[in-house]
């Protein structure tokens, strides 16, 4: 997976990378193998691996280590290996309460800020996440669906929410990748059509609701997989 792929001031986006310090990259490299999945929940991976498939410094993977393990993304357990934490139905609930009532915010703020060319590069991005789906590409669809999503929050213009959401991500993006590949992409919930339909005739309230639809089915389908093991 290519792991420097969003661009933007939104924390949603990595930094870009000609302009990065190497603690940074290391960083967004290592949190997009967290958030898509590459790391799955329970895998344990030590400092010296990662240091070798990143093909960083101990010093920038340390330091990257020590951010993510503050956000929540990963759980130290001592000799040296970390590894994503595993969901709860209990956390699921949580993350799904969050989520709602942050996203549904967000998407509420960003329909009468969003413009023409925003809309037209949102639908885009669903265009290629609805092609990812079609062609049953696990890494497609969990990409274009961040990105979908960063998308929105960017356009709402509210950095503090939009960080909070951010971190939220990179506690399900994993278990996100387990259900994927356990079920697929063929009967993925797509409440994408009528956010942008919304968006379109500048209804926040039908905004609101297709993402929190979107939200609800989400972390339901995570919470589903959890049961079965």
């Amino acid at each position: 997976m290519n792991v420097d792929v969003f661009t933007s001031t939104n924390p949603f986006m990595a930094a870009e990378a000609g302009k990065t310090p190497a603690h940074q990259l290391v960083y967004e490299k290592l949190r997009a193998m967290i958030l898509f999945g590459d790391l799955a929940p329970g895998q344990a991976v030590t400092i010296q691996g990662l240091t070798a498939e990143l093909g960083a410094g101990m010093t920038p993977v340390r330091e990257a280590l020590r951010r993510l393990i503050a956000e929540g993304a990963l759980t130290l357990q001592g000799n040296r290996r970390v590894s994503v934490p595993v969901l709860t139905p209990e956390c699921v609930d949580e993350l799904c309460f969050m989520r709602k009532t942050l996203e549904t915010e967000l998407t509420r703020r960003a329909t009468s800020r969003i413009g023409d060319a925003q809309l037209k590069a949102i639908t885009a991005c669903d265009n290629d996440l609805n092609t990812a789906i079609a062609r049953g590409d696990i890494g497609g669809y969990l990409t274009h669906n961040y990105r979908f999503h960063a998308m929105i929050y960017d356009c709402a213009q509210a950095a503090i929410m939009s960080a909070t959401v951010d971190r939220l991500w990179l506690r399900f993006g994993p278990s996100l990748r387990v259900v994927c590949g356990r079920f697929g992409t063929s009967n993925l919930p797509d409440r994408h059509r009528d956010l942008l339909d919304a968006f379109a005739q500048g209804d926040a309230d039908a905004a609101a609701m297709a993402m929190m639809g979107d939200v609800e089915q989400g972390m339901r389908q995570i919470e589903a997989a959890l049961i079965e093991d």
